[in-house]
């Protein structure tokens, strides 16, 4: 019964499920959801509170904090000390530029980043983190600041459902004006497809990183852009240019894909060497991904406080 409960909330990992769920609060519920059911571990332990030693009985402290076991080697009474975490401040830049619009028109790629970002708002706000939503193309559209108020998550989704992609991508003037606004040292979460320069990528998140932030790029792609399944003369149309392309794919295809596998080779490279987490996503993948990556990182976050 229990493995069956686990496969029935499992299943909402699934885009093909997703995309059939209008409301975005509905999605990213089931997504949290299914993803805790699931073979994976409690996001609700080992953050909240860590041993950080011992000093000896006052009058007045609390007896229930005496370490017994010590007493009854050395004789003498002592407290347990602990040193508690604050919140994690997260933000959540979601790209919103017109190539995120591709894919089907109940499937594309900014529905499966949006449903990425209120997933990952639903898990952050129930392990009382705060967590904001910037949204942006040449400029910043829409810029929630951090919060955890119980609506908030309501506003953030809100704010996602009325976005519609368009225009183009312009991440360095974005990214130096949100590296200004974004002051407490906390996560920042990009969800984009990253059509940019990798110089002008590297410069941007470098931004970041010089202020002590903690970076995750989740790299959301399609699987048409991954794999380039077009077998008959097709034309291809920009997303954000007015270009066109009338041509036989066939000839295109393994041209295409070793630039696109250069591409993924430098941008996990660039990454790595800033210290940045970096994940690549398949719309057509369960949404697995997105949350196994962010606890990652709080695993991570976590041994690095300790060891510090």
């Amino acid at each position: 019964m229990a493995e069956s409960s686990a496969s029935d909330a499992s299943k909402y990992l699934d885009p093909k499920v997703l995309e059939k769920i209008k409301q975005l609060d509905v999605r990213a519920r089931l997504v949290v959801e299914g993803f805790i059911t699931g073979q994976h571990k409690s996001p609700f332990s080992g953050f909240a509170v860590e041993f950080a030693g011992h000093r000896e009985y006052a009058p007045g402290d609390e007896l229930k904090h005496i370490d017994w076991k010590v007493w009854s080697k050395t004789d003498r009474l002592y407290i347990k000390e602990y040193e508690e975490e604050t919140n994690l401040s997260c933000t959540i830049i979601v790209d919103a530029s017109k190539s995120m619009g591709y894919g089907t028109p109940s499937w594309t790629k900014f529905d499966y980043a949006a449903t990425a970002a209120a997933s990952l708002t639903h898990l952050l706000q129930r392990q009382q983190d705060v967590v904001g939503l910037v949204t942006f193309d040449t400029k910043v559209t829409q810029n929630l600041p951090p919060s955890g108020r119980a609506m908030h998550l309501k506003r953030i989704v809100h704010e996602l459902e009325q976005m519609e992609p368009d225009s183009q991508t312009d991440i360095g003037n974005v990214f130096l004006e949100l590296s200004n606004q974004i002051r407490k040292r906390g996560l920042v979460v990009l969800i984009s497809d990253l059509f940019a320069d990798l110089s002008q990528l590297q410069e941007s998140l470098q931004q970041f990183r010089l202020r002590k932030h903690e970076v995750v790029v989740m790299h959301v792609m399609h699987d048409d852009e991954l794999t380039f399944p077009f077998d008959s003369h097709t034309r291809f149309l920009g997303l954000e240019t007015d270009d066109q392309v009338h041509a036989d794919p066939r000839a295109l295809r393994r041209t295409y894909l070793e630039i696109v596998e250069t591409y993924l080779g430098q941008v996990r490279k660039l990454c790595a060497s800033m210290g940045v987490d970096y994940t690549l996503m398949n719309t057509k993948d369960s949404l697995d991904a997105v949350l196994a990556s962010y606890l990652a990182f709080r695993q991570r976050h976590a041994r690095g406080a300790r060891q510090r």
